[in-house]
């Protein structure tokens, strides 16, 4: 038996060997393995039992193959299962085809492909080696049990046929049937294969009642334009809108761009809103070689209330921006233009520094002679009005609303650390900053022009602590820090710290405020601790502390202080800072921050939670701020949002979300979602109402429908939701 095997093999490779020369196509091995084979005659090579045979990449299994030379055919007896590459797979009763297995006749056949998208027929007929076309076919992707029972959907057709070469599926005649039951007829049908990552054609509609858009629905329609860019047009009609949506993207060999947007004629008569309407969103980067990268970022709209009557986005400031950046180890250069667009009614673009012009440059350097290492640092920065006037508004006696700013700073610094006895870790720097203001249409509530030259010194001391126990480890770390700053803030406008946040990661530094427009002055001492503990349960905790001394009190020169109540520094002692972390070991993570007066009264306070396993996410915020009119903050903030995802079970899973007004007792935003899911479809059902409302805004309430064909419109890694038959 065993010498029969290797005479057979011999000859199935010979027999193809000359085929193939015959055709003048190039040579192939061959592999055939069967429990029993046999010759009849010169010409029929007879294999029956466990038969494999590999070929060309494809790999074939049946009860019995009859090779006949002469007519180059192969006779196969089933059950037969041919595999084609990884994601296709034919199985069938018997079959007559050539030798390649490219063409030929495949009886009860059953066609496997992507995921698990089946197509059965009564024949499959295969032909050029590119189609095969499948006669009085079903098509789904639905489990198939044995017990008889039809699949949750499917497609029956007179006949579907499968281009390999495009993986596009052709259905003439066919019906969509849910539970063997027709619900829509389509004499003529077009599906991509599911091996198939893009392709022209429709995408998943949704069906949308909103009462502020009215009733009706999207219908994406996705347009492959080549290898490397798509576009996605999307017609939304209602009863109220008339709009087309659209995505473009486009990836080249050193980069890639995207736009969205939308072009909307509708009938919502929002106050202030033009009857046509638009938006556009778009982003990009590019390397340009020797670490050179380009960004760009496009923001626009028609008006004030567009993105969210849509709800595509709830920013109420739009930048766009064009930058070029290159960081290395040793260096880091940055240009950059952006433009601001403010959709806040309360807001003037006219009065706001809607256009800035930004470049920043940094070099370290590590002299050897010294040790240590040593910055040297520059910036140009440019804020410019569109308003020509100095005063144009309400409040112009106490601000030059069309005033334009630019400042230039150039700043060195020398760093160096030690490790003293003890453990203690010392480090020391000491720098100087020239910074030069010009300030156009000032009026009188500023200078024209100023220079200032600032020195400063810090020495900072940590001494880490560990402590190794029986149920985990504690690291305790002292910090203290000493810096004197020098100099005094000038009689300009304060552009760019309006908006101050006092935290660990600015409480050991020689300033708190973000720009070198303001820069806190005199000597000053910042001390805290930090603990860590580390579970071996897994479980992990931080706590911080922290606080910071002056030896004055950091005024403007119109006496009103530089730090509003609210940020914590504006006193000589700085409110109590306390942060602290909690992380678990099954996907569990609580933050909170807060700042506290001597009163022992909270100014600030942020708690965040989340949580994620393999059933629940679920994440939480809640915030409060003291009211303070210099962060533009009439009333005191207080307000918590959650957003939840929880699987009920195999095949359902349920969501919300709900963003509530504590010191207002309203709620801003809530919406509930339902999914089910399973290995051939998705089901979603939304929704959502916004509670807001105001002269230019309106409150609405929307619900969404969205039904998917898994394995045509979406991949299915997750098999968890996947039947099984004994369901």
């Amino acid at each position: 038996m065993r010498v029969w095997s290797r005479i057979s093999i011999w000859f199935l490779g010979l027999f193809v060997a000359v085929s193939a020369a015959a055709q003048d196509a190039p040579l192939q091995p061959a592999v055939l393995v069967a429990d029993d084979v046999y010759l009849e005659g010169n010409e029929r090579l007879v294999a029956n039992g466990n038969v494999e045979a590999i070929y060309n990449g494809r790999r074939l299994q049946a009860e019995g193959i009859i090779y006949d030379r002469a007519t180059d055919r192969l006779i196969l007896t089933g059950p037969i299962v041919i595999h084609e590459g990884d994601e296709s797979v034919i199985l069938a009763s018997s079959a007559d085809m050539d030798q390649d297995l490219e063409n030929g006749i495949l009886r009860g056949a059953r066609l496997i492909m992507g995921d698990h998208v089946q197509l059965a027929a009564q024949e499959l007929q295969r032909s050029a080696g590119r189609y095969n076309v499948l006669s009085k076919a079903a098509v789904t992707s639905c489990r198939v049990c044995e017990n008889g029972g039809p699949p949750l959907w499917q497609i029956r057709a007179q006949r579907v046929i499968h281009d390999q070469i495009e993986r596009q599926l052709y259905f003439e005649n066919a019906q969509f049937r849910v539970l063997n039951t027709p619900v829509f007829y389509l004499p003529r049908l077009r599906l991509p294969d599911p091996t198939l990552e893009r392709a022209t054609g429709f995408l998943v509609p949704t069906l949308i009642n909103s009462s502020l858009l009215g009733f009706g629905g999207r219908l994406p329609y996705f347009i492959r334009l080549g290898e490397h860019r798509d576009l996605t047009l999307t017609p939304f009609i209602t009863n109220e809108t008339r709009t087309l949506e659209y995505r473009y993207r486009q990836a080249y060999r050193n980069g890639r761009v995207s736009f969205e947007g939308a072009f909307s004629d509708d009938d919502i008569n929002t106050v202030g809103s033009p009857s046509t309407r638009w938006y556009v969103f778009g982003k990009g980067e590019f390397d340009l070689g020797r670490d050179l990268n380009l960004k760009f970022d496009i923001e626009a709209v028609s008006d004030d209330t567009y993105l969210l009557d849509y709800d595509y986005s709830e920013k109420t400031r739009l930048d766009s921006e064009l930058e070029i950046e290159r960081a290395s180890r040793q260096s880091y250069v940055r240009a950059a233009i952006t433009h601001f667009q403010s959709l806040r009614p309360s807001e003037s673009n006219s009065t706001l520094p809607t256009l800035v012009l930004e470049t920043n440059y940094e070099r370290r350097f590590f002299p050897s002679s010294l040790g240590g290492e040593f910055r040297l640092g520059a910036e140009a920065k440019s804020h410019r009005r569109s308003s020509d006037f100095a005063f144009d508004s309400a409040d112009s006696d106490v601000f030059a609303d069309g005033r334009d700013i630019t400042r230039f700073t150039v700043e060195t610094r020398y760093l160096r650390g030690w490790t003293l006895p003890a453990g203690i870790l010392a480090q020391a720097s000491g720098g100087l900053a020239f910074d030069t203001f010009r300030i156009d249409q000032a009026g009188t509530t500023s200078l024209s022009s100023h220079s200032e030259v600032t020195p400063s010194v810090d020495l900072e001391l940590r001494m880490p602590l560990v402590r190794a126990g029986t149920n985990g480890t504690d690291v305790i770390e002292p910090i203290v820090q000493v810096a004197w700053v020098g100099g005094s803030n000038a009689f300009i406008p304060n552009d760019e710290n309006t908006r101050i946040e006092f935290d660990e990661g600015n409480l050991f530094s020689t300033s708190r405020f973000v720009a070198p427009d303001r820069r806190e002055r005199g000597l000053m001492a910042s001390y805290g601790i930090n603990w860590t503990r580390f579970m071996n349960s897994g479980w992990q905790s931080a706590l911080a502390v922290g606080q910071l001394i002056r030896d004055e009190d950091q005024l403007e020169f119109n006496g009103n202080d530089s730090f509003s109540s609210a940020s914590g520094l504006n006193s000589e002692i700085s409110d109590l800072l306390v942060a602290g972390q909690l992380k678990s070991n099954d996907g569990l993570v609580l933050t909170a921050r807060s700042l506290f007066n001597g009163g022992s009264e909270a100014t600030k306070a942020e708690a965040r939670a989340r949580w994620n396993n393999d059933t629940t996410a679920l994440a939480a915020t809640y915030i409060w701020l003291e009211r303070d009119p210099a962060e533009d903050r009439a009333a005191t903030v207080s307000e918590w949002a959650f957003d939840v995802s929880y699987r009920l079970s195999q095949h359902w899973t349920g969501s919300a979300d709900w963003r509530y007004d504590v010191a207002s007792d309203d709620s801003i935003r809530a919406g509930v979602g339902l999914t089910y899911t399973n290995e051939c479809v998705d089901i979603s059902l939304s929704a959502s109402r916004r509670f807001t409302s105001s002269f230019f805004l309106e409150p609405s309430t929307d619900i969404s429908l969205t039904v998917g064909l898994r394995g045509f419109t979406t991949r299915t890694a997750d098999r968890s939701f996947s039947r099984s038959c004994s369901n």
